[in-house]
């Protein structure tokens, strides 16, 4: 096992939503949903350095978001408000995933500063006192702390387990950030797919509700999900924009990135069987 420190580069990976069913809304207008999340192997790096004064100062501000509306500075300000803590930190984060993709970056990196603080700052929360405390930031962030490939229900804090066989991704990134919320808004999203049980998912099952929307929204996600879906079954993640089709090798996957036409950007990377920092802290 790792032994974490603070000098340790801290992953914050990428999640893919292999299949995501709108299958009702609660009377105060979330929606209800269904979706499994698979980790890969593919995303941010967070640092972090000890501060005496006390501050949480973002090193790497993002473009056009304003440092204290920053999901890493909000989930440490949210640690040092839980449990009266009165460590600072500086954060500096690489950014690898597209913001707007639905690979979950943001959250992923605010999931990654509860766990790497709580360690750190030795504060001895549980992860499940983490995930409540994440899904205040956002409602993928429980999932990143919980830590295993799940199968979500609720408003997607409700995980049940899934062993999910070994498997290789091309992900594409069209050049667009689709907002979550005007697909979620949009008179067009189908809001009532059948539930299933958990354990009935089988590989390859499903679908995207949010894809139809998207591709209507933004025509380039739809040519990249065609110019995919040539090669093996594509879907969207999340609410987009970023497209995936799974292969059997990494060899079969890249042989298709090799082809990817000029203009178009894609990785490919491995599903991995849980969170890099599964094994950090309290179970």
């Amino acid at each position: 096992m790792t032994h974490w420190h603070w000098k340790s580069a801290w992953p914050a990976p990428a999640k893919l939503n292999l299949f995501l069913h709108v299958v009702g809304r609660r009377p105060d207008g979330y929606h209800l949903l269904q979706t499994l999340f698979r980790f890969v192997d593919h995303g941010d790096w967070l640092h972090f350095s000890p501060r005496a004064d006390g501050d949480v100062v973002l090193a790497t501000p993002l473009p056009g978001v304003a440092p204290e509306s920053d999901l890493t500075v909000r989930a440490a300000r949210l640690l040092q408000a839980e449990t009266g803590c009165r460590q600072g930190v500086t954060i500096s984060l690489e950014k690898r995933l597209p913001m707007g993709g639905g690979l979950g970056g943001g959250s992923s990196d605010a999931a990654t500063v509860l766990l790497a603080l709580n360690h750190l700052w030795q504060l001895g929360l549980s992860r499940e006192r983490l995930q409540v405390l994440g899904l205040t930031l956002g409602a993928d962030v429980p999932i990143f702390v919980y830590g295993r490939n799940a199968f979500a229900e609720g408003v997607g804090e409700d995980f049940t387990p899934l062993p999910l066989p070994p498997a290789w991704y091309l992900v594409l990134e069209p050049p667009v950030q689709v907002p979550t919320l005007d697909i979620f808004r949009s008179p067009d999203l189908c809001r009532e797919t059948p539930e299933i049980s958990p354990h009935s998912w089988t590989p390859g099952f499903g679908h995207n509700d949010l894809e139809k929307v998207a591709v209507e929204l933004y025509p380039v996600v739809a040519e990249h999900l065609a110019w995919l879906a040539a090669f093996s079954p594509a879907r969207m993640s999340g609410s987009g924009a970023c497209v995936f089709a799974e292969f059997a090798s990494r060899e079969a996957a890249e042989t298709v990135l090799k082809q990817l036409p000029q203009g178009m950007r894609g990785w490919v990377a491995s599903g991995l069987s849980s969170h890099p920092l599964i094994a950090l802290g309290a179970p």
